[in-house]
């Protein structure tokens, strides 16, 4: 080691506060840096590994496949694994009472299946021959049906239809019912004998209202001939963008009409054939990425930046005694190293430590709120530990080359008096003549010694910007991304929905008085259209109307078809007081008025956006005209208008919000029953919806005493899931957000506490000739409020652009309007004058008791 970096050891001993507050910088840097990389691969992983927990691992399904196409797929280069599998259909569950499940669902797979896909054996052993099966161990303990190990049983296999359709229901389709019961049939293509050889657990992919318990059988590839008889489900080798054209090209070439793709595990890979998500995806995580980055750049810059001129007259003395211009700047850059090899392992650990004490807290919580099986594991990637490394290792190298060139440049004498940093020229200084009159000699004094020394001064103020960027643009981000989630959710507000009156409310009244019911709304439904004017169109449906040729308007004006709610008595009494709208000017049958959900949000299939826009452009006291439309023989009959009461975002409980050219409308249930006709009154539908405080004791009182016309839904399992993971979401990321604020705040405290400790002469001489703690005082609130205005006028234009980029980022899935924060921006500002006037009582605090003398002698180095 040469005597230079000798002495550049010596020199950050000597100096061990800044040298300290460089090192606790950078590895806040790399720690933040590092924990957000193995946050978000961590989150992928969980999500990947609990995908195919629930549905298997496999990528790609060739439906109806051939022997000879199953052969040619399998010889495909991206192929790692290959699964034939089969829904062979329904049989009748024989012995059963009529319920919501009277099937046997046959599925059948070949070994490889079996293995990929989460079949869990609970007794005997997997099929290993045509003519065997596994069967569900719920069928036991739901019917008392009881089928032994070595038992044969003889099947009429066939398809589910509805109607005089031909496309056979899926286990997706609950049991159909029409007011005489079971409507669908059951089509008998084949009669089968089969040997149970075990039993297995309920799989995850059947559903509650499936109508069928599942039955595994066996399918292997030499018998399935040249017919159509299963499909080939494959396991890529590689998992990247091109996989979509890569097996629609493979399709064509053996012949394949159908193929498939696991949406949701390719999602969690990173790959989707969704453009727009991809594009939201990347550009989202490009810009939180970059302004992670910046933050970590000022942390990291800021800690040797605020101390350029300690180092600068450290430089100069070496200068002084021979060093030339390179074995200065090799100084710094030993110093940059030395720092770097001490706080970029540590902050590696800190980060990872972290995140995996969070882990060790939220997984309980987390199986809950995303409804996982899995447990969340720390996953940590070379890519994410390399990346933060670079980023700080560039960082360092950045921020100590700086202000070594540029005391390179300097001559010996001027860095050991440090008179380049002061900056005396009238110009350079000059100040306002209204700030002495309006704030005194005391603030003007504070002005200029900001602006003498701009270093320090764009050093502080570039911490402040900084802060206020990073803030806002993870607080909007995250808002949005909250939002965005509520969005792609069902929205449901319910617990039970009790549904299958035909119109008929009063078998529904007697349900309400149940124990345990919260609330409640009973509601008829009937589905009608109108005619809207041109100019109360919103602007998405002026778009949809104009891209497609096909849409035809009626003497200029769309055919809206409207949801028509009519509530009972008191739900409308409720559901009018939570819109802030009197409910009595309702009960005019003569008159009718309605209250109008003026705000719809929408999946737009073409291009899989989710879409938040006006439903009509509309106001208080318009006026719309319903109308009854007979699809059969294609006649509108007007059933007369409705005016506009109200207009509101809130939806009544249970009810789903239309689409882009639809619209509903919510009345008493008498002035519905007063508004339809005859033949709209057969189209009319009751639905009853309860929230309950035990949501399965009122399902079993209501399985009791409710017809069995009725349909019963308890969903409170998905409704709870969806609020717990918005609640999750939310608790994540503005845990986020402190830390975020945590590691601003921090940098504001000793980007201004060390400038004020490199001022202790600078005071010390206004205090000797004759500035008094009062204006001294002064002069450090001016500087304050000087320091704060400058901040917000830099910092807030910038992130306004970034989060109109996040903005238009998250647009390409999910469209609704630009919305500033407010809240957030009143917050900010208010933060940033309280975080800068702590900072300098704090600093100033340190040195009010320091003697004149020693003040003017005081040397930093």
């Amino acid at each position: 080691m040469n005597i230079i970096n000798k002495l550049t050891l010596r020199h950050l001993k000597e100096n061990k506060r800044r040298t300290l507050v460089t090192i606790i910088g950078v590895i806040i840097s790399v720690a933040m840096v590092t924990a957000v990389a193995t946050l978000g691969v961590s989150f992928l992983d969980l999500l990947q590994r609990q995908s195919i927990a629930d549905n298997g691992e496999w990528h790609v399904q060739y439906k109806n496949v051939t022997s000879e196409q199953v052969e040619a797929i399998k010889k495909d280069k991206n192929t790692k694994d290959l699964i034939l599998a089969n829904d062979v259909g329904y049989a009748k569950l024989e012995g059963a009472e009529e319920t919501d499940k009277p099937y046997l669902f046959f599925k059948a797979y070949n070994t490889q299946g079996m293995e990929q896909f989460p079949i869990e054996l609970s007794s005997g052993r997997l099929p290993q021959a045509a003519e065997e099966v596994v069967i569900s161990e719920e069928i036991a303990s739901d019917t008392e049906i009881e089928y032994k190990i070595g038992d044969e049983m003889t099947v009429n296999i066939g398809n589910r239809l509805l109607g005089g359709e031909s496309e056979p229901l899926s286990q997706e389709y609950s049991i159909q019912r029409d007011e005489n019961g079971i409507s669908e049939t059951l089509e008998v293509t084949s009669t089968e004998t089969f040997t149970v050889v075990g039993t297995i657990e309920m799989p995850t992919w059947e559903n509650s209202w499936s109508p069928g318990y599942t039955v595994i059988n066996y399918i292997d590839a030499e018998n399935l001939g040249q017919s159509s008889e299963a499909d080939a489900i494959v396991v890529l080798d590689k998992i990247n963008g091109s996989l979509f054209e890569e097996a629609q090209k493979l399709a064509e070439q053996i012949g394949v009409e159908k193929i498939g793709f696991n949406d949701e595990l390719l999602r969690f890979y990173g790959v989707t054939d969704s453009g727009n998500l991809r594009t939201t995806m990347f550009s989202l995580a490009g810009i939180i990425i970059a302004v992670i980055i910046i933050g970590s750049v000022s942390l990291i810059y800021n800690a040797f930046a605020i101390s350029v001129s300690e180092r600068a007259r450290h430089l100069g003395m070496l200068s002084s005694v021979g060093a030339t211009k390179k074995q200065k700047r090799n100084s710094v850059f030993f110093e940059g190293a030395v720092i770097g090899l001490i706080s970029i392992p540590i902050g590696v650990l800190a980060g990872v430590g972290g995140i995996a004490l969070t882990f060790m807290f939220i997984n309980s919580f987390l199986e809950e709120a995303l409804g996982t099986t899995e447990k969340l594991g720390v996953v940590v990637t070379p890519s994410s530990i390399f990346a933060a490394c670079l980023i700080s290792i560039c960082t360092i190298f950045i921020s100590t080359y700086v202000p070594a060139r540029k005391a390179s440049k300097v001559s010996a004498i001027d860095a050991i008096r440090q008179t380049q940093d002061i900056k005396l020229s009238r110009k350079t200084v000059k100040t306002s003549k209204l700030v002495r009159k309006i704030f005194g000699l005391e603030a003007e004094i504070g002005m200029k010694n900001v602006k003498r020394n701009k270093k320090r001064y764009y050093a502080t103020l570039f911490s402040l910007v900084i802060s206020i960027i990073l803030f806002l643009s993870v607080s909007f981000f995250t808002d949005n991304l909250s939002r965005s989630v509520e969005m792609s959710q069902m929205n449901i507000d319910y617990d039970i929905l009790v549904a299958g009156s035909k119109g008929d409310t009063s078998i529904l009244e007697p349900l309400v008085d149940l124990e345990a019911v919260t609330d409640y709304s009973i509601q008829k439904t009937v589905q009608l259209t109108s005619l809207v004017e041109e100019d109360k169109f919103p602007e998405a449906l002026k778009d949809l109307i104009k891209q497609d040729e096909q849409i035809e308007l009626q003497d200029g004006k769309y055919q809206y078809y409207v949801n028509l709610y009519g509530l009972n008595e008191e739900s409308f009494k409720k559901y009018a007081e939570k819109v802030g709208t009197e409910e009595a000017a309702y009960r005019n049958l003569e008159d009718p008025k309605a209250i109008i959900i003026e705000d719809l949000a929408y999946q737009d299939f073409a291009t899989s956006r989710f879409i938040e826009t006006a439903s009509i452009n509309a106001k208080p006291g318009d006026s719309i005209e319903l109308l009854f439309t007979n699809y059969e023989t294609n006649e509108d009959t007007s059933l007369g208008n409705v005016e506009i009461g109200a207009m509101t975002g809130e939806m009544p409980i249970g009810s789903n919000t239309a689409g882009l050219g639809g619209l509903d409308i919510v009345v008493p249930v008498e002035t519905l029953e007063k508004i339809v006709n005859e033949q709209a009154l057969d189209q009319v539908d009751a639905s009853l919806y309860l929230n309950s405080s035990d949501a399965d004791k009122t399902q079993e009182a209501l399985e009791e005493i409710a017809p069995s016309s009725l349909y019963i839904y308890n969903v409170v399992q998905n409704r709870e899931r969806e609020q717990q993971l918005i609640m999750f979401l939310s608790v994540f990321t503005y845990g986020f957000i402190a830390l975020i604020s945590l590691i601003s705040i921090a940098n504001i405290f000793n980007t201004i506490s060390t400038s004020i400790s490199l001022r202790k002469r600078e005071f010390a001489m206004l205090k000797s000739v004759g500035m008094t703690p009062k204006g001294f005082n002064k002069m450090i609130n001016y500087e304050s409020i000087f320091y704060g205005v400058n901040a917000l006028l830099y910092g807030l234009p910038i992130s306004f652009v970034i989060m109109y980029l996040i903005h238009l980022s998250v647009r390409e899935t999910f469209e609704y309007g630009f919305s500033v924060p407010w809240l957030d921006i009143v917050f900010v500002i208010a933060a940033i004058f309280l975080i800068v006037s702590s900072a300098m009582l704090y600093s100033i605090s340190k040195i009010k008791k320091q003697n004149i003398i020693e003040g003017l002698k005081q040397e930093n180095i």
